[in-house]
């Protein structure tokens, strides 16, 4: 199927999902399933394919050219598959809100705006599809209003400064190449200076980095998760974060070339050693400051910004295999952070919009199901063996270690353990411990949420056990950047120095598990108890008064709290305030009194007076 019909179809369903709301409610909720269906079978089909065509050539003279390629086409998949399991999850979700309409049309409008970056072969369809993507995330970011405006502002302000670098960088790179075509800039740029191309990757970084949250760029994420519908929340961590990083790849990969890149400065003022330092601190600090969050949603925010330098390591460093973990972690964090987000969001919509972590406690009765998905989605986001996550660190891990980094693979372990310490602060004060008395007649969650998290929950596990599927792909993109593919098979891969093989380790750990079900089998069997069934100190504890994990973190809490200050939020509103305060002072000049504009002028001039003698005297 041909690239522009794609994009026609997508964004035309977008639009007709709107109309036909105003028409049928359960019909627009069905059509917008189907359109991205549509999109996920088109994106499918084109697996394979490599071609190049041109949307459009009288937009101010400058052709618009689709391209799609492995790399394009991963990402493409991905953006439509959780899209789907998105929009299926948001039909009850968001039915008992206001405006549905309007939320069905900015999802798909910014799902397909995702899907029309990745697949753009130049800067100007790259940079409007970009817009799209930003403005409609705004609306998006901002549709339950009060809070939620603030957050939304937070976002389109950084989101504009990123735009501008982009736009300053393309008109620097267009004026240089003379064209905004990738593979014209790529061939071009052969001839640059060192000082040329480190201005482009600041530029570029700047509007990759705001998008990709990567630290310091990243305060708007945590208040845009707080204040976004959860469905929303899925997309928006799940793979909209990571266009910035389809962007850091085609630039450093496909544009500069990554030999070039990792030459670019001397020693610390390196380029790749910048951007491996800032993904190494993107892993520790948010990763300590997620384990300090009550809110469900805050937690998993800052768990992604930490998720996100993994990325970025891998990305940076510059050869296959870490180019390969960081675009599996991706493809792989896209899949378990949507699937938590989902887990959230079926918690907050039966509790009635609770997501405060102290508040809750033994749902695993109530919900079952979501229960199992949350412990595969943190599993995942640990890197738990058999599922995806395990694969991606792996190699990333691999990386650092043979390539002699081993301050980088202690900061990814420390990064680790802190995820262990907040994914089971999660699941334990969502779904274990005590029972409150106010959800004792809590419902599980409805199918259409049971859906995409039964759907996503398998794939977590799917490709953790068989990481040759996506990595196939993969390689196919580092086949089309020059690089040395890796040697990879259906369960695994094999390098010099090293083989990660899971059929291996799923073996061993099903005989594990069978050995110690038999050994505590022979064992006295276990004595049920009630769960109010608690005693602190002796004396029973009253019911919904008791929930041992509260505060558990306190001792760590006193130890690294004062050190783990967002300086660069608080550098952020103390820029803002003088802005405001610079503008308040502006502000009073125009008082709209005639005399005091006069008197203005009489010192205007009185200063050019003064300027003119002094030059003379000089």
């Amino acid at each position: 199927m041909k690239l522009e019909i794609l994009l026609a179809v997508f964004f035309g369903g977008s639009l007709l999902t709107y109309l036909l709301g105003k028409i049928s409610k359960r019909a627009r909720d069905i059509l917008a399933v189907l359109v991205l269906l549509f999109a996920t079978a088109g994106i499918t089909s084109l697996y394979g394919k490599s071609s190049t065509a041109t949307l459009y050539t009288g937009f101010l003279d400058f052709p618009m050219v689709l391209s799609i390629h492995p790399f394009a086409w991963i990402f493409a998949l991905t953006i439509a598959v959780v899209g789907l399991c998105a929009v299926i999850f948001s039909w009850l979700y968001i039915r008992k809100k206001g405006r549905t309409d309007f939320f069905y049309f900015m999802m798909l409008l910014v799902i397909f705006s995702m899907i029309g970056i990745v697949l753009s072969g130049d800067f100007l369809s790259f940079y409007i599809f970009w817009e799209m993507m930003s403005w409609s995330t705004f609306l998006l970011i901002s549709y339950n209003r009060g809070k939620a405006i603030a957050a939304g502002m937070k976002y389109i302000v950084m989101s504009v400064a990123g735009s501008l670098a982009m736009l300053v960088g393309m008109i620097s790179l267009y004026t240089q190449t003379g064209t905004l075509v990738f593979e014209g800039i790529s061939g071009s740029l052969n001839s640059a200076s060192s000082g040329y191309l480190q201005f482009i990757l600041i530029l570029f970084f700047v509007a990759f980095g705001i998008k990709n949250a990567i630290w310091p760029l990243h305060v708007w994420l945590p208040p845009a998760h707080s204040e976004a519908p959860s469905p929303f929340s899925a997309v928006l961590s799940g793979v909209l974060i990571k266009i910035g990083t389809f962007g850091f790849i085609l630039l450093i990969y496909g544009i500069i070339q990554v030999q070039v890149f990792v030459n670019l400065g001397h020693a610390l003022f390196n380029v790749r050693n910048l951007l491996l330092l800032l993904g190494a601190v993107t892993i520790l600090i948010p990763t300590f400051i997620a384990l300090f969050q009550d809110d469900a949603k805050r937690l998993l925010a800052w768990s992604t910004v930490a998720q996100a330098g993994y990325i970025i390591l891998g990305i940076a460093y510059g050869t296959s295999e870490s180019l390969s973990g960081g675009t599996l972690h991706f493809f792989n964090h896209a899949l378990f952070k949507s699937l938590l987000f989902m887990v959230v969001g079926a918690v907050e919509f039966r509790t009635n919009g609770v997501r405060d972590l102290n508040s809750l406690g033994g749902l695993i009765k109530k919900m079952p199901v979501t229960f199992v998905a949350g412990l595969i989605g943190v599993c995942g986001l640990i890197g738990v063996p058999l599922t995806n996550g395990f694969v991606s660190k792996w190699l990333i891990y691999h990386t650092l270690i043979v390539n002699h980094s081993p301050f980088l693979a202690f900061v990814a372990l420390l990064g680790t353990w802190g995820t262990i310490l907040y994914s089971y602060k999660l699941i334990h004060h969502i779904f274990l411990g005590q029972l409150p008395r106010k959800y004792e007649k809590l419902q599980a969650a409805p199918v259409s949420m049971k859906v995409p998290m039964i759907f996503l929950s398998l794939t977590v596990f799917v490709f953790g056990v068989l990481p040759g599927l996506p990595l196939h792909v993969i390689n196919l993109s580092e086949l089309g950047f020059g690089m040395e593919p890796l040697a990879i098979n259906m369960w695994g891969v094999v390098t010099g120095s090293g083989s990660i093989q899971m059929l291996n380790i799923a073996t061993a750990l099903i005989l594990g598990g069978i050995v110690l079900w038999l050994f505590f089998r022979m064992g006295p069997k276990n004595t049920r108890a009630d769960q109010m069934d608690n005693y602190a100190a002796g004396a029973p504890v009253p019911a919904d008064r008791y929930q041992y994990s509260v505060k558990f973190y306190d001792p760590l809490t006193r130890m690294i709290a004062p050190y783990l200050k967002d300086i660069a939020d608080n550098f952020y509103s103390a820029l803002a305030r003088g802005i405001r305060n610079a503008g308040n002072g502006i502000r009073r000049i125009y008082t709209g009194d005639v005399g005091n504009y006069a008197l203005y002028i009489i010192l205007f001039l009185a200063i050019l007076i003064f300027i003119q003698l002094y030059w003379k005297v000089w």
